[in-house]
């Protein structure tokens, strides 16, 4: 009864970090630029105890005992998420492929889908947490206007003038593999030999995204899809736990037996 116990409880942690996983996104719902997880699982190592076609009847099938489950892999979901308006100059949404490109105080650039800028007191455009967004823009003191084309242009209006002067070109970066980044927390992804070394290009050009200035785009979790989910994995939690006490009650059978 040992192996059959041994099996469920793996199927009991399968399930609590698939629980983990859904409990992530649904408290990230409300996360700008979030992206949804989904935990993927595989079977463990098999015991044969006859093998197909070596008898002299020739079985047809084996005889194989499985030994449970594992998790091997949480897949990053890159779905578009819904755009809502926010009507704040600095807040930019990527309609399509691509991800901001933010540079960390360390001097590593890593990488987003949250477009919630900020100004710093010297005028650089910066995160929330106060990362500058890469390549650096700065506004002039006396801009009294922003504004930010589809494309990335970023051009001001100087108080006393009536033209707008263009001051920089804002970029995005994609990847090959965008499910293989590595999450950092704080909306921040890093790259990894899984997902391929950043592409730079401008907005809406080469597969790039377009901009939306005064939009932000929301995050893609489905909050009655991971319910749903979520009901699946407690009834395959209960069920596994539910071998585990039948291993027991056939085991404490066993060992109560006489003659």
């Amino acid at each position: 009864m040992s192996r059959a116990m041994r099996t469920a409880a793996t199927g009991m942690m399968a399930q609590q970090l698939n629980v983990d996983t859904i409990a992530n996104n649904l408290a990230n719902v409300n996360t700008t630029g979030f992206k949804r997880s989904k935990i993927e699982f595989q079977d463990l190592l098999y015991q044969t105890v006859r093998r197909s076609g070596i008898s002299g009847a020739q079985a047809p099938v084996e005889l194989q005992i499985g030994y449970g489950v594992r998790p091997v892999a949480t897949q990053r979901i890159f779905s578009q998420g819904n755009i809502t308006q926010t009507s704040n100059a600095l807040d930019l949404s990527i309609e399509g492929d691509g991800f901001f490109q933010i540079m960390r105080p360390d001097g590593t650039v890593c990488y987003t889908r949250d477009g919630t800028f900020k100004l710093s007191a010297d005028g650089e455009i910066v995160t929330s947490d106060g990362f500058a967004l890469e390549p650096e823009l700065s506004l002039p003191e006396n801009a009294t206007d922003i504004h930010i084309t589809r494309n990335g242009v970023l051009s001001v209006l100087i108080a006393g003038e009536t033209e707008s002067q263009e001051i920089g070109q804002i970029e995005l970066a994609k990847f090959i593999n965008p499910a293989g980044l590595s999450a950092l927390g704080r909306n921040l992804f890093a790259a990894t030999e899984a997902s391929g070394d950043a592409m730079v290009g401008v907005p809406g050009t080469e597969g790039f995204g377009m901009l939306s200035q005064g939009y932000l785009e929301l995050s893609n979790v489905e909050v009655v899809e991971e319910m749903v989910n979520m009901i699946i994995a407690q009834r395959a939690y209960e069920i596994n736990a539910k071998a585990v006490q039948t291993a027991e009650d056939m085991s404490s059978m066993a060992n109560n037996l006489r003659r």
